[in-house]
């Protein structure tokens, strides 16, 4: 089997426009999660995300482009323009052809939905415009990727809720491992930060109203964040032979279906998925030093979660550090798993953990290592990343350090 590393990494999200600036809101355990600044907002009892404020569309495509771009294909777009600089590569000749694009969201074009329904319903418009198909659908942001970088390979978009990104890169992961491709673009985006999104969360009623506290004994719920992150993925052996920078090696992944219910996670399913990706990496407990957590900050999901690496770990539980950056991006459903990964190589390349904020009164039910509050320098050797998603489904990354 191949090995594949990480050559380039991109992001747009609540903490900065760039991986420079995300790592440094990381390493400072900054908060992005403010007041939302959307249309409607008064109607709406969540007036917090993770928003990306400052967002220059035209700064970053013409007005014949955006006629095409949802929110979240843009953030994509940009993301993968900023990883494919850093990795060099260039897709014009032979590797164009078997090189592609893997991405995760669970909404696709959700602001082109909320905004034709507007039109339609409440405005009394009779049509919409002719582009809303290709504007909202969930392929978009991986068939744009294909078309501006000239990827003709196998490209698509996984949706498994908010397993969405880890989904799609454990699957440019077995692509590039197999020998399928030498490179794969992949990560996710996601924008539902508008009313429609925002108000169908309410309806579930496991949104906070005043901030993400996973693993607090104060926690009231998840805060919803937007963004995306976009990685290459290639093959070792390839990145090496051109004097590539590796940023971090994906060790192993894992994915599995609880079969249980469609909204309560499962216990045996998250420990499930975090030891069958230590198994398909060939590691044990005690090569992990962190572990990037689902930790959404909702009761149901933080103490399953911990019991979950409870069971896996062991005794050796007391010893891995476990975070959630979502304290500080919020949730970004879809495209949450990528915006984490870039905690997790941060942490095996530069041994900067990121902590979880807003941290105030342990919870018995939640006895490990959360990082609270304050980011620490540690050298670790391999970082795990979890995401535990509605209906189910589980979906765990290895990465370590080459």
């Amino acid at each position: 089997m191949k090995r594949v590393v990480i050559t380039g990494a991109g992001t747009v999200n609540a903490l900065a426009q760039d991986v420079g600036g995300t790592f440094e809101a990381l390493r400072e355990g900054r908060c992005g999660i403010t007041a939302l600044e959307i249309p409607e907002i008064d109607r709406l009892s969540i007036k917090i995300g993770g928003q990306v404020h400052g967002w220059d569309a035209e700064a970053h495509f013409s007005r014949q482009q955006l006629v095409f771009l949802d929110r979240f294909t843009q953030f994509a777009l940009v993301s993968a323009r900023q990883a494919i600089a850093q990795s060099g590569l260039n897709f014009d000749g032979g590797l164009g052809d078997e090189a592609g694009v893997v991405l995760g969201t669970a909404g696709g074009g959700v602001t082109t939905w909320d905004e034709s329904y507007r039109a339609v319903y409440a405005e009394g418009k009779n049509r919409v415009h002719p582009f809303v198909v290709p504007k909202l659908m969930n392929n978009a942001a991986a068939s744009h990727i294909s078309i501006a970088f000239n990827l003709r390979g196998p490209s698509f978009s996984v949706a498994t809720a908010c397993a969405s990104s880890n989904h799609a890169m454990g699957q440019a992961f077995h692509m590039i491992r197999s020998g399928m491709t030498r490179a794969m673009v992949t990560g996710g985006s996601e924008s539902m930060l508008c009313f429609g999104g925002i108000k169908a969360w309410e309806g579930l009623r496991v949104m906070s109203k005043d901030g993400c506290r996973p693993f607090s004994l104060t926690r009231n719920g998840m805060v919803q964040g937007e963004g995306a992150a976009v990685f290459v993925f290639e093959e070792y052996e390839h990145a090496r032979n051109r004097n590539a920078e590796i940023l971090a090696e994906v060790l192993g992944f894992s994915m599995c279906s609880d079969a249980a219910d469609i909204v309560m996670p499962s216990r045996q399913g998250a420990a499930r998925a975090i030891a069958g990706a230590l198994k398909d990496a060939r590691l044990t407990p005690g090569d992990v030093g962190y572990i990037n957590a689902h930790g959404t900050g909702t009761a149901a999901n933080d103490k399953t979660e911990c019991a979950a690496v409870a069971d896996v770990f062991g005794p050796q539980s007391d010893g891995v550090m476990m975070s959630s950056t979502k304290s500080m991006h919020g949730h970004l459903i879809g495209g949450t798993g990528a915006v984490e990964l870039l905690a997790c190589i941060m942490a095996v390349r530069d041994g900067i953990i990121a902590p979880t904020i807003g941290y105030e009164q342990p919870d018995p039910d939640c006895a490990l290592d959360v990082v609270p509050n304050v980011a620490r320098q540690v050298r670790v050797k391999v970082a795990l990343s979890n995401a535990f998603a509605f209906g189910g489904l589980n979906a765990v990354l290895a990465l370590g350090r080459v």
